[in-house]
Protein backbone atom coordinates (compact mmCIF):
# COMPACT_ATOMS: atom_id res chain seq x y z
CA UNK A 1 0.00 0.00 0.00
CA UNK A 2 3.05 2.70 0.43
CA UNK A 3 3.17 3.15 -3.41
CA UNK A 4 -0.52 3.71 -3.42
CA UNK A 5 -0.57 6.28 -0.13
CA UNK A 6 2.36 7.66 -2.13
CA UNK A 7 0.28 8.58 -5.05
CA UNK A 8 -2.73 9.43 -3.28
CA UNK A 9 -0.17 11.90 -0.84
CA UNK A 10 0.85 13.67 -3.83
CA UNK A 11 -2.47 14.07 -6.15
CA UNK A 12 -3.86 15.14 -2.57
CA UNK A 13 -1.04 18.04 -2.06
CA UNK A 14 -1.66 19.05 -5.76
CA UNK A 15 -5.31 19.20 -4.87
CA UNK A 16 -4.96 21.75 -1.90
CA UNK A 17 -2.66 23.89 -4.41
CA UNK A 18 -4.43 24.19 -7.03
CA UNK A 19 -7.75 24.96 -4.39
CA UNK A 20 -5.18 27.55 -2.64
CA UNK A 21 -5.27 29.00 -6.20
CA UNK A 22 -9.08 29.08 -6.65
CA UNK A 23 -8.18 26.83 -9.70
CA UNK A 24 -10.77 24.31 -11.35
CA UNK A 25 -8.09 21.85 -11.80
CA UNK A 26 -8.26 20.86 -7.96
CA UNK A 27 -11.37 18.60 -8.28
CA UNK A 28 -9.93 16.05 -10.92
CA UNK A 29 -6.88 15.65 -8.06
CA UNK A 30 -9.40 15.54 -5.27
CA UNK A 31 -11.08 12.53 -7.48
CA UNK A 32 -8.43 10.13 -7.69
CA UNK A 33 -6.46 11.05 -4.62
CA UNK A 34 -10.24 9.65 -2.71
CA UNK A 35 -10.64 7.00 -4.84
CA UNK A 36 -7.02 5.40 -3.69
CA UNK A 37 -7.95 6.61 -0.15
CA UNK A 38 -11.63 5.23 0.18
CA UNK A 39 -9.61 1.65 -0.56
CA UNK A 40 -6.73 2.59 1.93
CA UNK A 41 -8.54 3.66 4.85
CA UNK A 42 -10.76 0.64 4.62
CA UNK A 43 -7.71 -1.69 4.96
CA UNK A 44 -6.32 -0.50 7.92
CA UNK A 45 -9.96 -0.65 9.19
CA UNK A 46 -10.55 3.86 9.53
CA UNK A 47 -14.27 3.39 7.88
CA UNK A 48 -15.67 6.51 8.72
CA UNK A 49 -12.24 7.94 6.96
CA UNK A 50 -13.23 5.38 4.23
CA UNK A 51 -17.05 6.25 4.04
CA UNK A 52 -15.43 10.05 3.52
CA UNK A 53 -13.34 9.48 1.09
CA UNK A 54 -16.38 8.10 -0.78
CA UNK A 55 -18.38 11.38 -0.31
CA UNK A 56 -14.63 13.22 -1.29
CA UNK A 57 -15.51 11.66 -4.83
CA UNK A 58 -19.50 12.63 -4.70
CA UNK A 59 -17.98 16.05 -3.59
CA UNK A 60 -15.11 16.43 -6.41
CA UNK A 61 -17.70 16.78 -8.81
CA UNK A 62 -19.70 18.44 -7.18
CA UNK A 63 -17.09 20.93 -6.54
CA UNK A 64 -15.95 21.20 -10.19
CA UNK A 65 -19.60 22.11 -11.13
CA UNK A 66 -19.93 24.66 -8.57
CA UNK A 67 -16.38 26.43 -9.27
CA UNK A 68 -17.50 26.18 -13.43
CA UNK A 69 -21.03 26.60 -13.27
CA UNK A 70 -22.10 28.29 -10.16
CA UNK A 71 -22.24 31.69 -9.45
CA UNK A 72 -24.26 33.97 -12.21
CA UNK A 73 -22.93 31.64 -14.64
CA UNK A 74 -19.08 32.69 -14.70
CA UNK A 75 -17.98 30.46 -11.94
CA UNK A 76 -18.19 30.97 -8.15
CA UNK A 77 -17.19 33.93 -6.23
CA UNK A 78 -15.79 33.96 -3.03
CA UNK A 79 -18.25 34.40 0.45
CA UNK A 80 -17.74 34.74 3.92
CA UNK A 81 -20.01 33.73 6.92
CA UNK A 82 -21.22 34.90 10.10
CA UNK A 83 -19.89 33.56 13.29
CA UNK A 84 -23.75 32.88 14.65
CA UNK A 85 -23.84 29.96 11.40
CA UNK A 86 -20.72 29.14 12.71
CA UNK A 87 -21.49 28.43 16.26
CA UNK A 88 -24.47 26.73 15.06
CA UNK A 89 -22.87 24.84 12.82
CA UNK A 90 -20.02 23.60 14.46
CA UNK A 91 -22.95 22.56 17.48
CA UNK A 92 -24.85 20.14 15.21
CA UNK A 93 -21.80 18.71 13.91
CA UNK A 94 -20.22 18.10 16.71
CA UNK A 95 -23.35 16.39 18.13
CA UNK A 96 -23.79 14.13 14.88
CA UNK A 97 -20.40 13.02 15.32
CA UNK A 98 -20.86 12.38 19.03
CA UNK A 99 -24.06 9.97 17.97
CA UNK A 100 -21.85 8.73 14.76
CA UNK A 101 -18.97 7.56 16.86
CA UNK A 102 -21.34 6.28 19.55
CA UNK A 103 -22.72 4.04 16.94
CA UNK A 104 -19.04 3.19 15.44
CA UNK A 105 -17.89 2.44 18.88
CA UNK A 106 -20.94 -0.33 19.24
CA UNK A 107 -21.95 -1.80 16.22
CA UNK A 108 -18.62 -1.92 13.66
CA UNK A 109 -14.96 -3.21 14.07
CA UNK A 110 -13.73 0.61 13.92
CA UNK A 111 -10.71 1.82 15.86
CA UNK A 112 -10.91 5.08 17.71
CA UNK A 113 -14.31 5.74 16.60
CA UNK A 114 -15.04 8.68 18.30
CA UNK A 115 -12.36 11.07 16.69
CA UNK A 116 -12.84 8.85 13.42
CA UNK A 117 -16.45 10.26 13.04
CA UNK A 118 -15.75 13.70 14.55
CA UNK A 119 -12.99 14.23 12.12
CA UNK A 120 -15.43 12.70 9.20
CA UNK A 121 -18.49 15.06 10.48
CA UNK A 122 -16.30 18.18 10.21
CA UNK A 123 -14.79 17.29 7.16
CA UNK A 124 -18.18 16.90 5.50
CA UNK A 125 -18.98 20.26 6.68
CA UNK A 126 -15.71 21.81 5.43
CA UNK A 127 -15.79 20.28 2.05
CA UNK A 128 -19.30 21.60 1.55
CA UNK A 129 -17.73 24.96 2.57
CA UNK A 130 -14.65 24.30 -0.22
CA UNK A 131 -17.07 23.81 -2.62
CA UNK A 132 -19.31 27.19 -2.00
CA UNK A 133 -15.72 29.20 -1.44
CA UNK A 134 -16.67 29.76 2.26
CA UNK A 135 -13.45 31.44 2.87
CA UNK A 136 -13.23 30.27 6.86
CA UNK A 137 -13.29 26.32 5.51
CA UNK A 138 -9.71 26.53 5.35
CA UNK A 139 -10.33 27.51 9.80
CA UNK A 140 -11.73 24.59 10.10
CA UNK A 141 -9.61 22.26 8.18
CA UNK A 142 -6.82 23.43 9.91
CA UNK A 143 -8.26 21.63 13.54
CA UNK A 144 -9.35 19.16 11.14
CA UNK A 145 -5.38 18.31 10.14
CA UNK A 146 -3.83 18.48 13.38
CA UNK A 147 -6.30 15.83 14.75
CA UNK A 148 -6.00 13.94 11.59
CA UNK A 149 -2.59 14.17 12.16
CA UNK A 150 -2.59 12.29 15.40
CA UNK A 151 -5.21 9.65 13.59
CA UNK A 152 -3.26 8.29 11.08
CA UNK A 153 -0.13 8.49 13.29
CA UNK A 154 -1.78 5.97 15.29
CA UNK A 155 -2.57 3.86 12.62
CA UNK A 156 0.58 3.61 10.88
CA UNK A 157 -0.19 6.03 7.82
CA UNK A 158 3.43 7.94 8.17
CA UNK A 159 3.43 9.51 4.69
CA UNK A 160 -0.55 10.52 5.21
CA UNK A 161 0.42 12.20 8.21
CA UNK A 162 3.36 13.95 7.04
CA UNK A 163 1.12 15.17 4.16
CA UNK A 164 -1.16 16.99 7.27
CA UNK A 165 1.79 18.30 8.31
CA UNK A 166 1.69 20.25 5.60
CA UNK A 167 -2.02 20.91 4.93
CA UNK A 168 -2.14 22.57 8.63
CA UNK A 169 0.54 25.52 6.90
CA UNK A 170 -1.39 25.40 3.70
CA UNK A 171 -4.75 25.88 5.03
CA UNK A 172 -3.34 28.43 7.05
CA UNK A 173 -1.52 30.34 3.98
CA UNK A 174 -5.15 29.56 1.80
CA UNK A 175 -7.21 31.13 4.32
CA UNK A 176 -5.56 34.51 4.06
CA UNK A 177 -4.98 33.85 0.52
CA UNK A 178 -9.09 33.40 0.11
CA UNK A 179 -9.69 36.08 2.59
CA UNK A 180 -7.71 38.79 0.91
CA UNK A 181 -9.42 37.46 -2.79
CA UNK A 182 -12.80 37.77 -1.03
CA UNK A 183 -11.88 41.43 0.05
CA UNK A 184 -10.83 42.32 -3.52
CA UNK A 185 -13.87 40.88 -4.87
CA UNK A 186 -15.74 43.38 -2.76
CA UNK A 187 -13.74 46.20 -3.78
CA UNK A 188 -14.10 45.43 -7.18
CA UNK A 189 -17.69 45.32 -6.84
CA UNK A 190 -18.22 48.75 -4.82
CA UNK A 191 -16.10 50.54 -7.46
Amino acid sequence: MNLWEGVAVVLALAYLLFAMRGSLWCWPAAFFSTLIYTVLFWEVSLLMESVLNGYYLLMALYGFWQWRYGGRGDGLSYQTWSASTHVRLIGLTALTALGLGYVMDNYTHADLAYLDSATTCFAVVGTVMTARKVVENWLYWVVIDLVSIYLYMSKGLVLTSGLFVIYVGLALASYFSWRSAYRSQDDAVAA
